[in-house]
Formats: C-alpha cells, sequence, structure tokens
C-alpha cells in the first residue's frame, strides 16, 4: 500500500538524523528568543495541528531555557521560607514557549505547538499563531471560531492543549477534581 508524504515524514522525526539537529540548534541559539519563521520545520505535526499554509497564519520558533526557575534570595534578614531557590511553576514549558509567542505577537492568537528538540540548555518549540483579523481566516468555517471575542488571549488563560494539559484537563473522569478549574474544585468542596 503506498504512503503519503506526511505519512514519511513523520517517520524521519520519530528517529531524527542527530547531526542535522544539531546543526540547527546552533543556528537557532545565535537566533532571537522568539523567531518568526517562513515554514514548519516539522510540516507533518504542524498540519496535524491545525496549520494551512495561507494568509493569516504564522509559525514561531520559541526558544526556552531548561532547569529550575529560580528566585533571587533575600539579601537582608533570615526568612527561612524565602531561602528557597527554585520556584515550583505549574506550567510545562511548552505552555511558556506558547505564552512568549504571543507576547511577542499581541495582534494573534496561539493555535497550537509543538516539540522540535532540547540540548543542555535549552527546549526549542514551534508555536502556530492565527491572525484573527484577516479576511481569509474569518472566512475559513474550520479556524473562524478564534475570531469571536472569548477566545482572545486564551493562552493566557490555560485554554490552549498545552495548557489543559498542565492544568490536569485530559482526564474526564467525574472524580477529577481539576474540572472546571482547580479553584472551582476547592470552592464545591471537593
Amino acid at each position: 500500500m503506498a504512503q503519503g508524504l506526511y505519512h514519511y515524514i513523520r517517520e524521519a522525526w520519530k528517529v531524527p538524523n542527530q547531526e542535522m539537529v544539531r546543526t540547527s540548534m546552533i543556528t537557532w541559539r545565535t537566533e532571537n528568543a522568539v523567531t518568526k519563521i517562513e515554514k514548519p520545520t516539522r510540516l507533518d505535526k504542524a498540519r496535524m495541528l491545525g496549520y494551512k499554509a495561507k494568509k493569516g497564519y504564522v509559525v514561531a520558533r520559541v526558544r526556552v531555557k531548561r532547569g529550575g526557575r529560580k528566585n533571587p534570595r533575600p539579601r537582608k534578614g533570615r526568612r527561612s521560607k524565602r531561602m528557597t531557590v527554585s520556584k515550583v511553576l505549574k506550567m510545562n514549558y511548552r505552555w511558556v514557549a506558547e505564552q512568549r509567542a504571543q507576547k511577542k505577537f499581541p495582534n494573534l492568537e496561539v493555535l497550537n505547538s509543538y516539540y522540535l528538540a532540547q540540548d543542555g540548555k535549552h527546549y526549542f518549540f514551534e508555536v502556530i499563531l492565527v491572525d484573527p483579523a484577516q479576511p481569509e481566516i474569518k472566512s475559513d468555517q474550520v479556524i473562524n471560531w478564534i475570531t469571536e471575542k472569548n477566545n482572545q488571549g486564551r493562552v493566557f488563560r490555560g485554554l490552549t492543549s498545552a495548557g489543559k494539559k498542565s492544568r490536569g484537563l485530559r482526564n474526564k473522569s467525574p472524580t477529577n477534581k481539576n474540572r472546571p478549574s482547580v479553584r472551582a474544585g476547592h470552592r464545591r468542596g471537593k
């Protein structure tokens, strides 16, 4: 049975060529932390997550530092609870990357994102953004839901795929206390 192009791209990215990825990361490290790119590096993954090669779609490569997030330590006075160095963020790196891309392009909305590569210091993600003001987006029945008012700033409210995963909303069981949100669960006494 003959397979399509995207099948072979997907298979190639399952075990990527290490030399190619390493040389790519050398150039990515010299670029800005959030860089707009012409077309997706992983075309199969981008298409799977809703990317289309038409006006209104933008792809940005985001570099996020690895390791624990650190707090500045107090310079005066001993405060035992403030002496901790690591800061626990209840956000995964992909969600952080999406938020940084949204801040760089405030007129766009984050549709989705995917993992690209990592080295000792950084994670690299690609974020798919959509321009809700474009007439091509408004007339497209598949994507025009993003132009509605209640979808503005969806990445900051944890409504993207990475945000929902980080908030524990992938599980839809009735005993899931995170739904509709952790605070709502506490208010209901769960």
